[in-house]
C-alpha cells in the first residue's frame, strides 16, 4: 500500500509538470495511464468512482 501511494504521488507530480511545461505527448500519456492504474489501487478509488458516476448522471440529465 505504501508503494502504491508513493507511486501515485510521484506520478501525479510528473503528470502535473508535463501539463504545465510541454503539453501532453505520447510518453506523457503512458505516465498518465500508469498514474490512473496506481490510483485505482488506493483507498480513494471508490470515492473517485462515485464522483465520476454522479457527474455522468448529472451530465446525462441535461436536456438541450
Amino acid at each position: 500500500m505504501v508503494l502504491s501511494i508513493s507511486g501515485v504521488v510521484l506520478l501525479g507530480i510528473i503528470v502535473f509538470l508535463f501539463f504545465r511545461k510541454d503539453g501532453l505527448k505520447a510518453s506523457h500519456a503512458l505516465v498518465c495511464a500508469l498514474f490512473g492504474f496506481f490510483l485505482a489501487g488506493t483507498a480513494i478509488a471508490p470515492s473517485i468512482q462515485a464522483g465520476s458516476a454522479s457527474l455522468a448522471s448529472l451530465l446525462g440529465g441535461i436536456k438541450f
